[in-house]
């Protein structure tokens, strides 16, 4: 699947997996794109979960199937969209995040920071290229790049974009290639 070429997207392609001590994480490319044109400055890895990919068991801790899902700002404890706090500790909340929607039985799929060799239960973080699977995702990194599209996203939608967390994004997607 390639990305529609219409509204905002977050286009992942999926590359390889790691392993480090038992855990298993798979790195792929990331590219923001609105309208079809990729955004400079919006690019780099992303890590998620092992696969393969699952959307019918809910907190199986794989990463979500390859497929195109509509985006909405994030309402939660420890991540939101809006209203974030900005913090070099990864310990501090609510950090940044978007929400995947239409996920099947999986829900709180996230975009969301990452730190240590991988954050997730199945959401996507964004880094910078990850050298091997020794090489921790650096949070502030993380952070600066979940940042970065959000306010990309915002620009884009401009008054159409949500004022609440909990919100579905109008014409706007995350597009997840590849099944390695």
């Amino acid at each position: 699947m390639s990305i529609g070429g219409v509204g905002w997207e977050l286009h992942i392609i999926r590359q390889n997996v790691q392993q480090r001590r038992g855990r298993i994480r798979t790195i792929g490319t990331y590219q923001i794109y609105r309208n079809g044109v990729p955004q400079r400055n919006l690019k780099g890895t992303s890590v998620e979960a092992k696969g393969p990919g699952d959307n019918n068991v809910a907190g199986n801790g794989r990463r979500i199937e390859a497929g195109r899902y509509p985006l909405a700002t994030q309402a939660g404890a420890h991540y939101v969209t809006i209203g974030y706090l900005v913090s070099n500790d990864c310990d501090q909340t609510p950090k940044p995040g978007l929400e995947l929607r239409q996920t099947g039985n999986r829900r709180e799929i996230l975009v969301h920071p990452g730190h240590g060799f991988l954050a997730s239960i199945g959401c996507i973080n964004l880094t910078s290229a990850l050298a091997s699977a020794n090489t921790d995702i650096p949070f502030v990194d993380s952070r600066d790049r979940i940042i970065a599209a959000i306010d990309d996203l915002r620009a884009f939608a401009g008054n159409a974009f949500p004022h609440y967390n909990g919100q579905p994004i109008d014409n706007a997607w995350v597009v997840i290639d590849g099944e390695p």
